[in-house]
């Protein structure tokens, strides 16, 4: 094995260098010196710029290449690219080469907001695939392959299809029937795996007992795929990976926009944790799946054998996301995921009375052990936490994943060139020119060019009067729309 990132930035540290070159900070001293050494220094001293023997994301020939290598051969890629702005420059990159500007993309509508995002810096016109609705949680399933079929056959002019699988509750599509059907159309499938960064692992470790997860996109025939390392792995918060699996894809291009959509500054220590997760998994992967499948198991027995507690269940679910319903307890969402915070414990999303939590590779069957104490002593408290009916009626209204309270029902009237900020409540009837997010999942709920009309006002309304974080809506409860 190569000496990689990690041990180039050992070596360079280990030999004392007087600094004159970026970054300003030169160094952990400079933090010993001001307060603040302990909380930096493991990172600190690797923080440097493109010196002698540091390679360049941008042309990586020698440590980053390596670590790039270590990628390709862990997903059995073509070629993989290490992302340090997240997986959502890896998602726009791959778009913008993928499909010409002004051309046609296919795209389910429960995208993340990067693709939107795409879509307005290549001015892409979307077709938009309808997601199954998961009853009954009222939540955005799997895209159908059925559904994916009828918008290529009527769009025989796209250039590419994106989903995301698996989706934010961990609900997988049919990827190897979709990469089929969009390739006898010569069409490119680009895959937001950014939730399921594991599953290529876990292909060497599914059980016989019925206790599997869905293929990764890697090994079900997709172009490209993006992987979210940090939110599953064991990598730093945003760092992802691009794995390129075909020939459709032009490099070149690709390459091109990277460099567009990525710092030219690239963060060391952020590659640095890219390269020690490829190193973890080429050593220890096998094992450390095992232990992560084994606790995943022992937390479902156990889950069942709490009274009031249901866990969703539906087709090509990744059971590492573990969505608790203990609305027969009494608890919305809400109140469950504080009665589990006062609890220490403190999940990923809230949607109605599904509480997500995502389990990673660094839980430890301590933290199962925890989780499932907790939940049995909510459910021993049913009857103080009983809901009436008044407030059952009243969190029906959000029940729903947002994505889906909209899908097909705005009227896209064009994206407006002048734009103005109003109150919320003027807004109905008004073009929206900037997308309202609500966060997570990151799914936009509006989106520049649609009409606004009252339900979805209503809904944008009770989301912000809850405390829920709505992107694109101000501390004032105002929202930019079309002059």
């Amino acid at each position: 094995m190569s000496k990689g990132i990690v041990g180039f930035l050992k070596e360079h540290e280990a030999s004392s260098p007087v600094s004159f070159h970026m970054p300003g900070h030169k160094g952990v001293d400079f933090y010993d010196r001001n307060g603040f050494g302990k909380e930096v220094r493991a990172l600190a001293s690797w923080d440097i710029t493109e010196i002698a023997g540091a390679d360049n994301l941008f042309q990586p020939e020698s440590i980053i290449h390596d670590t790039m290598n270590k990628y390709k051969a862990l997903y059995g890629s073509k070629k993989s690219y290490l992302l340090i702005n997240g997986s959502s420059s890896g998602i726009i990159a791959a778009l913008l080469a993928a499909v010409p500007r002004g051309g046609k993309l296919i795209m389910a509508r429960n995208c993340h907001k990067s693709v939107f995002n795409a879509l307005y810096l290549g001015d892409i016109k979307p077709a938009y695939i309808l997601p199954r609705v998961e009853e009954p949680y009222g939540i955005s399933g799997e895209v159908e392959v059925e559904e994916v079929v009828r918008l290529m056959d009527e769009n025989p002019d796209a250039s590419a299809v994106i989903l995301g699988s698996p989706n934010y509750y961990g609900i997988c599509s049919d990827v190897a029937e979709i990469s089929r059907e969009a390739h006898r159309r010569d069409m490119i499938l680009i895959v937001d795996q950014a939730h399921g960064a594991h599953l290529k692992f876990f292909e060497s470790v599914s059980s016989s007992d019925g206790f599997s997860l869905p293929g990764s996109a890697e090994s079900l025939g997709a172009d490209v795929v993006i992987n979210s390392t940090h939110k599953t792995l064991a990598s730093f918060t945003q760092t992802a990976v691009l794995n390129v699996c075909s020939d459709r894809m032009d490099l070149y291009a690709l390459e091109d926009k990277l460099q567009m959509l990525e710092s030219s500054s690239p963060s060391y220590p952020l590659m640095a944790t890219l390269d020690i997760n490829a190193d973890i998994f080429m050593i220890k992967g096998r094992e450390l799946m095992k232990a992560w499948e084994e606790n995943l198991k022992w937390f479902y027995q156990k889950a069942d054998e709490i009274d009031g507690l249901a866990l969703m269940k539906t087709n090509r679910l990744d059971p590492t996301k573990i969505n608790l319903d203990m609305s027969d307890c009494g608890f919305n969402g809400d109140m469950l995921e504080d009665f589990l915070i006062d609890h220490g414990i403190f999940p990923e999303l809230v949607s109605g009375d599904i509480v997500m939590c995502m389990t990673g590779i660094g839980n430890v069957r301590a933290d199962y052990e925890r989780l499932v104490t907790v939940l049995t002593e909510a459910a021993s408290r049913r009857e103080a936490f009983y809901r009436s009916a008044v407030v059952g009626e009243k969190e029906e209204k959000c029940a729903s994943d947002d994505s889906m309270r909209t899908c097909g029902n705005l009227m896209f009237k064009g994206v407006p060139d002048g734009r103005e900020l109003v109150p919320i409540t003027q807004a109905v009837g008004r073009v929206c020119a900037m997308s309202v997010i609500p966060y997570p999942p990151g799914i936009p709920l509006v989106c520049p060019g649609e009409e606004l009309d009252a339900s979805v006002v209503e809904h944008i309304r009770d989301l912000r009067e809850a405390g829920r974080k709505v992107i694109g809506v101000d501390e004032k409860m105002r929202v930019w729309v079309g002059k």
